[in-house]
């Protein structure tokens, strides 16, 4: 067998810049079109409840069920990418998210809708994790953050174009198109990434069983718990659910030991977590999660119920947020390269906690709603400099055959973070609308989350800029290693 150090299969890794920016491109290409699906369904939701004769609950499970096949298992998935390779689980994620899209546009009813989103979360997850993965072994240890940042400036577009293009399609096409649309963008995606993402050696042991089966059942417990917990008024097996997912996910901690112990490839390596950033950019983004996927739809409630706006009118005026964070991001993604990444992601944790707190006073002073766009751009500040500081930060310590599982551990914190954020906001916003006038309701549920961004300034600070101390070189840069041909 030829050498692995001669297989012309096998280019060696980072990749000149050139040909790394159009590998960015070619993954940024299937993780907008993820993002933006998220966005376009919550808009159209009320037409499709209306052509597919759906109830609330239903309507919901449109949208959980997606979520709760992408979080459960995001572990398994990163995972994949390093014993398979990056690029085959990317394709195989998107071909999968392709294919339930033009099925979620087919379905004559709203079972099968649900049926076709749950397969679409499964995609989502298989690619998802592989983006982060290829960006951090693709690109030089000083260059990661001006990649990220571009990272993070499409997840802005997405969020930007979003509402208003499901407003468009939904109002003039039909509901359907908003699943139509993937189909070309998934198609042009796997033949970027074919063309421009280069092969990548994967791991030779065989992934633990065991912890693939403790993984996935202790997140799908939670997860399920947390969604429906609201709904059943957090009857008591929703805590027996929550108890025994904590069980299993201890089994799970001590399984990883057993696993290493005996030469398997952990799920999750518990040495991980003991390089620094990592560990701590881990609680960041938990905080950040739970913080994204929980105010919006608090503030999108407020400006369609108190203020009297249609859903497309409240959508753009997520505009100033959106636009701030696309404008902001590539150029803090180039900046957190050369400065400190620590004390940006600090400077805009703090920064989404102040304009989530002014947010709450707008909305409770009974003022005109378009105060609002202060805080708004505000928020666009704070999320741009969070996304690529705080991802590089935690990922370039990691080795090359750590970044899978690395990226896998970091989307499913996320995750979780946005399940739970999402729930305990809900939570907050049901009983304080039981107990004052909507506005104020709305406001006060997400300072929630202005109290638990602030552990995202906390763990910013307490991390290392390792890239300054050490000149960009380091284990995130180092040669491969434990790898194969394949």
């Amino acid at each position: 067998m030829t050498d692995a150090t001669a297989d012309t299969r096998y280019p060696d890794l980072p990749l000149p810049e050139p040909q790394a920016w159009k590998a960015l491109i070619a993954l940024c290409t299937g993780f907008f079109m993820i993002l933006l699906d998220q966005t376009i369904v919550a808009v159209a939701t009320p037409d499709f409840q209306e052509h597919l004769d759906a109830d609330y609950n239903q309507v919901v499970w449109v949208t959980s069920v997606y979520l709760l096949m992408f979080a459960v298992p995001l572990l398994v998935t990163g995972r994949l990418g390093d014993r398979f390779g990056p690029k085959n689980v990317y394709c195989v994620g998107m071909v999968i998210f392709t294919l339930s899209s033009l099925w979620c546009g087919l379905a004559g009813s709203i079972e099968i809708l649900i049926a076709a989103r749950a397969v679409q979360g499964l995609g989502a997850a298989l690619l998802t994790p592989q983006t982060m993965a290829v960006i951090n072994r693709v690109f030089t240890r000083s260059r990661r953050g001006a990649a990220l940042g571009a990272w993070g400036a499409t997840a802005s577009l997405s969020t930007l174009t979003g509402p208003i293009l499901g407003g468009v399609i939904t109002e003039y096409v039909g509901w359907e198109w908003i699943f139509f649309v993937n189909v070309p963008i998934g198609v042009l995606s796997i033949a970027a990434v074919v063309a421009w993402v280069p092969k990548i050696r994967t791991t030779t042991r065989p992934i633990d069983a065991l912890s693939v089966l403790l993984s996935m059942t202790a997140v799908f417990l939670l997860v399920f718990a947390l969604q429906q917990g609201e709904k059943e008024h957090w009857a008591w097996w929703i805590w027996v659910m929550v108890a025994v997912a904590a069980l299993l996910f201890a089994a799970f901690v001590r399984q990883q030991v057993v696993a290493e112990t005996a030469g398997l490839d952990a799920l999750m390596p518990l040495s991980l977590f003991r390089i620094r950033n990592f560990s701590l950019g881990n609680i960041g983004i938990t905080a950040m999660g739970f913080t994204v996927a929980s105010i919006p739809l608090p503030i999108t409630l407020f400006y369609q119920q108190v203020h009297g706006l249609t859903p497309l009118s409240a959508g753009l005026m997520m505009i100033p947020q959106a636009a701030t964070s696309l404008i902001l991001s590539p150029l803090v993604g180039q900046l957190s390269d050369r400065f400190s990444a620590r004390r940006f992601g600090a400077f805009g944790f703090a920064t989404l906690a102040v304009s989530i707190t002014a947010m709450t006073l707008i909305m409770s002073g009974g003022v005109s709603h378009y105060w609002t766009i202060l805080p708004l751009i505000g928020l666009g500040v704070g999320n741009s400099f969070v996304w690529a500081p705080n991802s590089a930060s935690t990922m370039r310590d990691l080795a090359p055959t750590q970044m899978g599982v690395g990226s896998g551990v970091y989307n499913q914190t996320r995750q979780l973070g946005s399940v739970i954020g999402a729930a305990a906001v809900g939570a907050v916003m049901q009983w304080r609308l039981t107990a004052t006038e909507p506005a104020s309701a709305f406001g006060e549920a997400i300072l929630l989350a202005a109290a638990v961004i602030l552990i995202g300034t906390v763990t910013s600070l307490m991390s290392t800029d390792s890239h300054l101390v050490d000149g960009g070189t380091g284990a995130g840069g180092g040669a491969p290693t434990a790898v194969r041909q394949s």
